[in-house]
């Protein structure tokens, strides 16, 4: 916990697409401070051996915690919930919430019963996928998009290179061929992309994804362990935005246009001495 008593959370990525859930975190809990914590120095996760995300995972997060004692730890990347979230769970007593793909929501909203899934190519490949559609959208159709480019854009985009919207007309045209009503959007850079994505996809009617279910289950967290909610002295959310690896150029902008300004940015972290 912060030294002013407000709640404090971690928000941990491989990039920067754990902005759009600290986004809605700090939405729901504006006097709540937020740790931002990315490992790019190993993006994309989705290309490392279970074992290198696992350590790195565990390391990092544990350097965090010593330096910012926080009271819950979001884990905002679907590849580093699905291998590491039982081995953070059990090195730490502090609350870690993972994320999945909200194909749950997008079926309950899908009105023609046509989905597009969005995802990494890694998350697309992963049997955990496969469940989640035969769980809760069985009945739908539901086209999934694998494509590289994404979050790759999604990174430029927080360095201020714009997206290439043609190319991303061209990675979702197997959308727009099968008339999907409703996207999920299966990675946490996605919705950093969505305005481009909706030029892409004007017919789409429902854009779903899981910053917001995340953000209230930290809220229910919060309340169970009842945490204050008094208010920072400092006018920013973010107490410090962290990177693995070079802090990209311009971040500190892009964060403050997420209603996200952070008090201090550091890459390399943590520097060894």
């Amino acid at each position: 916990m912060s030294e002013h008593g407000a709640p404090r959370i971690l928000v941990f990525d491989s990039g920067v697409g754990g902005l759009s859930v600290a986004a809605c975190v700090h939405e729901k809990l504006p006097h709540a401070s937020i740790v931002y914590l990315a490992d790019n120095a190993a993006f994309p996760y989705g290309g490392q051996p279970e074992s290198v995300v696992i350590e790195r995972c565990c390391t990092l997060i544990a350097s965090a915690l010593e330096q910012y004692p926080c009271d819950a730890i979001v884990i905002a990347c679907n590849t580093a919930s699905t291998i590491a979230l039982p081995h953070l769970r059990a090195m730490t007593e502090v609350p870690v919430v993972g994320v999945v793909p909200a194909v749950k929501p997008a079926a309950a909203r899908t009105l023609n019963h046509r989905i597009g899934l969005l995802a990494t190519p890694a998350t697309v490949r992963r049997p955990y996928l496969d469940e989640l559609v035969r769980e809760f959208a069985a009945d739908c159709q539901v086209e999934r998009v694998g494509h590289p480019g994404l979050v790759q854009w999604a990174e430029d985009l927080a360095r201020g290179v714009p997206v290439p919207q043609v190319e991303l007309d061209k990675a979702v045209a197997s959308l727009r061929d099968a008339g999907v009503d409703t996207v999920v959007l299966g990675c946490t850079h996605y919705p950093l992309l969505l305005e481009s994505l909706k030029q892409s996809l004007p017919e789409v009617k429902f854009w779903v994804d899981s910053g917001d279910a995340i953000a209230r289950r930290v809220v229910w967290l919060l309340a169970q362990a009842g945490k204050p909610f008094e208010a920072l002295e400092y006018g920013g959310a973010v107490v410090a935005a962290l990177f693995s690896g070079n802090a990209p150029e311009g971040v500190a902008s892009y964060m403050a246009d997420l209603g996200l300004k952070p008090k201090r940015v550091a890459g390399h972290w943590p520097c060894k001495s």
